[in-house]
């Protein structure tokens, strides 16, 4: 018999082992689990993270799942929802082909509160985690492929992943599962993310929502409640989805944040580094600077931010930052830098750009394809009328997806570092490289329960 898409979705899900995975999908799946925590735990900077880990609890009361780092506890869907406010609070989370966003934001807090609340170890968690993973980049792709009239963010199609991540740490059966994909695809949020985009606030991209409905999705699923069948079940998609379980999209899909914005605006500052690399110069004596980008690089269009949220949804200020002091991390996104007069400066002699060309050269990507790229271009002019041109820049500031554990190390250290001491930032790196061997994922968040 040949299984639709939905039912191989499914087989896969309930399936998959730990011991059985690739050495290659094995260590993505740590590396992947390194980078969410360290920015999970540097996003509890966030005022968001702040509003979400206080409310969790009163909307959703018990003691199953930790809240991290805010000495709080909720259901599994409420400690969820709050991490995966923390998870994107920076805006330095992972980021996948396909999804047009951030996969471990939703799958990591599915994982991590599901397993708590059921007392499940590392392999357990790390094979879920892989699940999540695996079905966001197909489900994400089948879901901005099919007419939806706007561009949705992350939350609508990480339903799917999140149900997915759920219903495998809940021991579901094939049918099950069908169903608790099809309830999170058919209560998947509405997020018209340009319009966040333009007007930056806390709902961004949506994880919250998305975690919160995935983990619903599997819940009422066990108790019989049904769904629609899924787009993975369409003919159209089948390409898309047989190739499950033996190719797995996250060992060179996925990539690592070097900066805490959005990625969009991360091409031009790696035209920057390019000619920082070529040319010496004193910013002091920068007269103007000029940025093209294509279309979803100039959304970004805030200059002078007046939340972390406008500072993410940007290009100039993260750019500017950048130039002053060759980071944009927390000491550069949050609150208490917005007043910087160095910053604000320079921010007031950048010009963006939308480019027609940069445009096309892009749109194969954006639409889901295995092609095209994200292109940027920065000219800077100094006073002394001395200019230079980055040229055509397709790079994006990305941490390598394999072999660069060092670079992953360092910036999972320099997220750490603003909120916990050096013993358990070591303590915490140690756990995660050897996680399959941790028996309690409780073992996990005793070691974030708390500042």
């Amino acid at each position: 018999m040949v299984l639709d898409g939905n039912r191989l979705a499914a087989e896969f899900i309930r399936g998959i082992q730990w011991n059985d995975l690739p050495d290659a999908v094995q260590h993505q799946a740590k590396q992947c689990l390194i980078d969410i925590v360290g920015s999970t735990v540097g996003g509890v900077l966030t005022p968001v993270s702040g509003i979400a880990a206080a409310y969790a609890p009163k909307a959703w009361p018990g003691d199953a799942a930790t809240i991290l780092l805010h000495d709080a506890r909720a259901t599994p869907a409420g400690a969820a929802f709050a991490n995966a406010c923390a998870a994107n609070g920076l805006d330095c989370d992972d980021g996948g082909v396909y999804t047009r966003g951030h996969q471990g934001a939703q799958v990591f807090p599915a994982a991590l509160a599901l397993c708590e609340s059921k007392g499940l170890g590392g392999r357990e968690m790390l094979a879920a985690v892989v699940a999540g993973y695996e079905i966001s980049h197909r489900f994400g792709r089948c879901w901005h492929d099919h007419l939806h009239p706007v561009y949705q963010a992350d939350g609508s199609w990480g339903s799917v992943g999140s149900a997915a991540t759920s219903a495998r740490l809940m021991g579901l059966d094939a049918p099950t599962i069908e169903q608790a994909l099809g309830i999170a695809e058919y209560h998947a949020p509405n997020l018209p993310m340009e319009r966040d985009l333009v007007d930056p606030g806390m709902v961004k991209h949506g994880h919250g929502w998305g975690v919160m409905t995935g983990i619903l999705a599997a819940e009422l699923a066990a108790r019989g409640f049904t769904g629609i069948p899924g787009l993975m079940g369409t003919e159209k998609y089948r390409s898309w989805i047989e190739t499950l379980g033996d190719e797995y999209i996250m060992v060179d899909g996925v990539d690592f944040k070097q900066h805490c914005s959005c990625g969009w605006g991360h091409t031009a500052i790696a035209a920057v580094q390019k000619l920082e690399a070529e040319h010496d110069w004193n910013v002091e004596n920068i007269a103007a600077v000029r940025v093209v980008g294509h279309h979803w690089a100039a959304v970004l269009h805030t200059a002078h931010p007046t939340t972390t949220e406008e500072a993410q949804f940007s290009v100039r200020w993260p750019l500017a930052a950048y130039l002053v002091d060759g980071e944009v991390g927390p000491d550069q996104i949050l609150e208490s830098r917005f007043g910087d007069p160095a910053i604000n400066a320079l921010v007031d002699k950048m010009e963006l750009v939308e480019s027609e060309e940069f445009n096309e050269l892009y749109r194969p990507a954006f639409e889901g394809g295995d092609e095209g790229y994200s292109p940027g271009r920065v000219t800077i002019r100094f006073a002394d009328g001395r200019i230079l041109d980055s040229g055509i820049v397709t790079e994006s500031c990305r941490i390598g997806a394999q072999g660069d554990e060092e670079r992953l190390e360092e910036k999972f250290r320099w997220l750490t570092g603003y909120v916990l001491d050096q013993d358990r930032i070591e303590a915490l790196l140690e756990m995660l490289w050897d996680f399959e061997a941790v028996e309690d994922v409780g073992r996990l968040t005793a070691l974030l329960g708390r500042r």
